[in-house]
């Protein structure tokens, strides 16, 4: 929207011809620049709360980079790509400052934000096979404003390395939890927490996980109150999710 579209619609504010509500709407609304392979949502961050992420899995990285350069140019502070691998974060590393992290496959853009949420989100992962999608939702929480604590290989197949961490599962304000084979890590560590559980299933496993498919099965019938489910191998989903739960407004 173009400065004399937005005083136009200030100006009917003001003059009682438009109401508040309405005029919130059509700024809301209104933000796309069309570059004819992606419409670039610049209004996302005052309708959501958060910036649009680019899926880096599909595009090309000129795609990738046309969408950035129409973000930044926006005035987008940070931007997150998900799903990017390493030749393409190398292609982009050369136009942008990006900060890459192949093991999460997430590229990052511009100045990670203070963390400003509620707590602490607590990312726990059952095997060292996992981390991958646990540093996804780290990393996602973490550019989306908060303060992550990340418990890693703390699987059932030795409960006693999760259950050192007892004093950080009862200080979290949510936690995701992801693991692969039979997921049972979210089920034990709602058991613990007194917060929202986020489970994360993951494709680790042998030929009966079904690439995640008896993980995610497995956490969706959880005796364990307070957990929610996301997508197979989805940690970026998870720690989106974590955010929103750890900015929720207390007054």
């Amino acid at each position: 929207m173009d400065k004399a579209r937005t005083k136009e619609i200030l100006d009917a504010v003001a003059a009682g011809t438009l109401a508040a509500d309405e005029a919130l709407l059509q700024f809301q609304t209104a933000d796309l620049t069309d570059i004819g392979y992606a419409q670039v949502d610049h209004a996302r961050e005052m309708r959501q709360g958060v910036g649009e992420v680019i899926y880096g899995e599909g595009k090309t990285a000129d795609q990738i980079w046309g969408i950035c350069k129409t973000m930044l140019e926006a005035g987008q502070k940070c931007i997150l790509i998900t799903r990017l691998d390493a030749a393409k974060a190398q292609e982009l590393a050369g136009v942008f400052d990006l900060d890459y992290h192949e093991q999460a496959r997430i590229g990052i853009i511009g100045e990670r934000p203070k963390p400003d949420g509620n707590g602490v989100v607590v990312v726990a992962c059952a095997g060292t096979s996992d981390l991958p999608v646990a540093e996804e939702a780290a990393l996602t929480a973490e550019v989306l404003g908060n303060e992550v604590v990340r418990m890693f290989d703390v699987g059932v197949a030795g409960i006693h390395r999760l259950l050192n961490h007892a004093e950080d599962i009862a200080r979290a304000n949510v936690i995701v939890a992801v693991a692969g084979m039979e997921g049972a890590l979210p089920s034990v560590v709602g058991g613990m927490a007194s917060c929202p559980v986020i489970a994360v299933p993951t494709s680790v496993g042998y030929g009966a996980s079904f690439d995640g498919l008896a993980a995610l099965l497995a956490m969706l019938n959880s005796c364990a109150s307070g957990i929610s489910v996301v997508n197979i191998d989805n940690g970026f989903g998870a720690g989106y999710q974590a955010s929103m739960i750890n900015h929720v407004k207390t007054s």
